[in-house]
């Protein structure tokens, strides 16, 4: 029933994303200049709202635009209607709606999709990762120099020891190639294709990883914090990788060098 629920959901908001696509709607600035959220994103949170209240009035809700709808469940919605705004708002089809499903405390189902790619990502604890209903598995290098990684920056730039900037340069400086895609939702669903070998962020909400990170999990690929500990999506910093290269990668973002 749940899994119904969170296929007709993420449809729905994505059916908002196709309707506003390359057309005109209102954008405003939350805090800071840059961080976006637009007519859009709102017409998708309030569809996908629509379906889960309809079929689960109990349960809790997050939403990056909303914030929390509490209650006494023991199931919480996860939600982002647009992960990928600035893309969206430039019309740039590399965004997606993002939910993940958690049940006391333990994610136990997500699912990101861009309707523009027509690619619908979902996994389920125990159940294995899928792309479009056929299964995904991360890569197998287990070379840090030779992998190809992807990464994103915080609007407010992290002025800390080893923050995005610093690592970022100790990888291009070792001709390791790093992509910056606009949408952490999806550098973890494409690690857990297979099509990044690792992926890191410095600062993320709960609502940019809860899917994502359970299904590179669901893949085979690991997930912990910044420091190496249990991945908890509600603390800031991921490293997401295909296991293979994570030790290499956490070292270098614990100060380590290459």
């Amino acid at each position: 029933m749940i899994k119904n629920t969170l296929y007709k959901a993420i449809d729905a908001g994505a059916n908002e994303l196709k309707r506003y696509f390359n057309g005109t709607f209102t954008i405003s600035s939350k805090a800071t200049i840059n961080d976006l959220v637009t007519e859009a994103d709102h017409a998708s949170e309030k569809a996908i709202f629509e379906v889960i209240q309809q079929n689960h009035p109990e349960h809790f809700i997050l939403s990056e635009e909303t914030g929390s709808i509490p209650s006494q469940s023991s199931i919480k919605w996860i939600i982002d209607p647009i992960d990928g705004t600035i893309n969206f708002a430039n019309g740039i089809p590399i965004c997606c709606v993002s939910i993940g499903i958690e049940e006391n405390g333990e994610m136990i189902m997500g699912a990101v999709y861009n309707p523009f790619m027509n690619e619908l990502f979902f996994a389920e604890k125990g159940k294995g990762a899928f792309l479009n209903d056929q299964p995904i598995k991360v890569s197998t290098k287990n070379d840090l120099l030779t992998s190809c990684l992807v990464t994103g920056f915080p609007y407010q730039y992290l002025d800390t020891e080893n923050g995005p900037l610093q690592i970022f340069e100790k990888l291009i400086r070792k001709s390791i190639p790093v992509r910056r895609l606009g949408s952490a939702a999806l550098d973890l669903c494409w690690t857990a294709a297979g099509r990044f070998d690792g992926f890191y962020e410095h600062k993320l909400q709960a609502w940019d990883s809860a899917a994502g990170f359970l299904i590179v999990q669901e893949a085979g690929g690991k997930v912990t914090d910044l420091k190496g500990n249990k991945y908890n999506p509600y603390q800031p910093g991921i490293i997401a990788s295909n296991g293979q290269i994570h030790d290499q990668l956490l070292n270098l973002l614990l100060g380590g060098n290459l």
